[in-house]
């Protein structure tokens, strides 16, 4: 399985990011993440797996093809959905119209609205131009960050356990925890205040 994923790999690392920023609800950041430590391993090069124009290709899909071409249609589909969508986009739309491109940017770190803020924002009919700034910036943003914390990470890891055996490795993988952990209560927190 390994040979598999380091010889086809970046392929299905793309795809999977591609379809979580499209809509789909996968597992993309975990995908950059198995990745980057991957890459921290000598399997790939880094400035390959960061890349984020599969996270700017698939947000950018989702924003016109759910958003401005379909969502309106979408919603008005079925009775439950179109009362939920006339409750939720009211609000939608006025977070959008004030904080849209902070929300846009911050909604790739989120994993709720990393597959759904290119909806709301082609929804809302926010300017193409505008979206398709804060969405690079945040798939840059983000692909950068998660992937060299990873890389980093993990090869930090394999240097203690090479090192200093399995105690600091364990060590390096509890405080790798608690930053998780502070990160995850960090996004939760935000995205209450959304």
């Amino acid at each position: 399985m390994i040979h598999f994923v380091t010889e086809h790999g970046l392929p299905l690392l793309f795809a999977v990011v591609l379809a979580e920023s499209f809509g789909v609800p996968l597992t993309g950041e975990a995908a950059l993440v198995a990745f980057a430590i991957l890459a921290s391993q000598g399997h790939y090069a880094i400035g390959v797996v960061v890349t984020a124009a599969a996270a700017i290709i698939g947000d950018n899909l989702g924003y016109w093809v759910i958003g401005r071409w379909g969502g309106t249609a979408l919603f008005n589909r079925w009775a439950w959905l179109r009362r939920y969508s006339q409750r939720a986009l009211g609000r939608a739309e006025g977070v959008m119209e004030r904080h849209g491109g902070k929300t846009v940017f911050i909604g790739r770190f989120v994993s709720v609205l990393r597959y759904t803020v290119a909806w709301l924002a082609g929804l809302t009919r926010m300017g193409p131009w505008r979206f398709l700034f804060w969405n690079a910036a945040g798939g840059i943003a983000w692909a950068a960050s998660v992937g060299l914390v990873a890389y980093y990470g993990g090869q930090a890891l394999a240097d203690a356990i090479q090192r200093d055996g399995l105690y600091a490795a364990i060590g390096l993988a509890a405080v790798l925890v608690m930053v998780a952990t502070a990160v995850h209560l960090g996004r939760r927190h935000l995205e209450n205040r959304l």
